[in-house]
């Protein structure tokens, strides 16, 4: 639940029957957090990112402004101008942060924009915002999934990558998938290039878990309404009243959980197949890790990736890992 999605198609949909069947149909049941983002869950998160208990976007946006002079210096020591190339995005919010850093010449430091995300139609409703709003910055879109390997564009190949992974999604990543998408982008950006990470800080639980389970219920509807979603668009039968919406912190494993639990045994179709649940069990639909600074210092290293600073918001909850200069030779 911290990254910037955009809804997917309505009807029966194939993939989606089968991604949710292959989650079912385990042991432990579990649902992919992808299939959180249809239209209804679009509207549902952005209410999320509103709420009082919801602290990561307003964290990041005030810690990207804090930030931008010491990055902006940092940059200029290291380059004239950079390519920003942005993991995971369909919308230009947060680097619009870094939009505004500045040259020598009070020109735009940031001379180009590459987005990399699945969601091609957003992607290009994005590059046609940018194209009337900064049309001093060119900017090009790839639609596929970050977490494979990508060949970035020739925009300005004079110009030096900043990549950019915001929004703490880094966080619905266990730590080896972290570590291999910090690999991957090492090599799509290659040797001489900088990354800005957003992660989010361990921090005292009942700050944490409110986050995930506010005092209005709209994360609750935002995890129910992946059951609706499956009853649109996968041929099933769920009765949302049927389950509840459980946010736990996993002390040891550092992570918060959401789940979807059985109020009472029931058999559910989906596409064709009969899942029972009994009372009181629950599908898995979410992880959402925090990191403390020696965690990600750590991650980041055995990923190859050199720590050179981390910035933190004043309250300690949110933080920007800047990394540079790997480590190992690029393949």
């Amino acid at each position: 639940m911290d990254h910037a999605f955009v809804a997917e198609s309505s009807g029966f949909v194939p993939s989606v029957a089968e991604a949710a069947l292959d989650g079912l149909l385990k042991p432990q049941k579990t649902l992919p957090a992808r299939l959180f983002y249809d239209e209804e869950g679009c509207r549902l998160f952005r209410r999320i990112t509103e709420l009082p208990e919801y602290y990561l976007t307003r964290a990041e946006h005030a810690l990207l402004d804090a930030s931008r002079p010491a990055l902006t210096a940092y940059l200029r020591r290291r380059f004239d101008h950079v390519t920003l190339v942005e993991f995971g995005t369909s919308d230009e919010a947060k680097a619009a942060h870094l939009f505004a850093m500045r040259d020598a010449l009070q020109g735009p430091l940031v001379r180009a924009y590459v987005a990399i995300d699945i969601a091609g139609a957003a992607l290009e409703a994005m590059r046609i915002r940018l194209r009337r709003s900064r049309p001093d910055i060119v900017v090009r879109t790839v639609a596929a999934d970050f977490e494979q390997p990508v060949a970035l564009p020739q925009v300005l190949p004079e110009l030096p990558p900043l990549g950019f992974f915001a929004g703490s999604t880094i966080g619905n990543f266990d730590p080896p998938r972290a570590c291999a998408f910090l690999r991957r982008a090492a090599r799509t950006l290659g040797g001489n290039a900088a990354l800005l990470v957003g992660f989010d800080l361990r921090k005292d639980p009942a700050v944490l878990v409110p986050a995930y389970d506010d005092a209005a219920g709209v994360t609750a509807a935002f995890n129910l309404n992946l059951l609706a979603r499956l009853n649109r668009e996968a041929e099933a039968n769920f009765d949302v009243t049927a389950f509840h919406h459980r946010a736990v912190w996993n002390a040891v494993a550092g992570r918060i959980e959401m789940h979807l639990v059985s109020r009472r045994a029931q058999q559910v179709r989906v596409a064709g197949h009969v899942i029972a649940f009994v009372e009181g069990e629950f599908v898995h639909t979410e992880d959402s890790y925090k990191h403390t600074e020696e965690g990600f210092t750590g991650l980041a290293r055995a990923a190859g990736w050199q720590v050179h600073t981390i910035w933190k918001d004043p309250l300690r909850r949110f933080a920007l890992g800047l990394l540079d200069h790997p480590a190992w030779q690029i393949l």
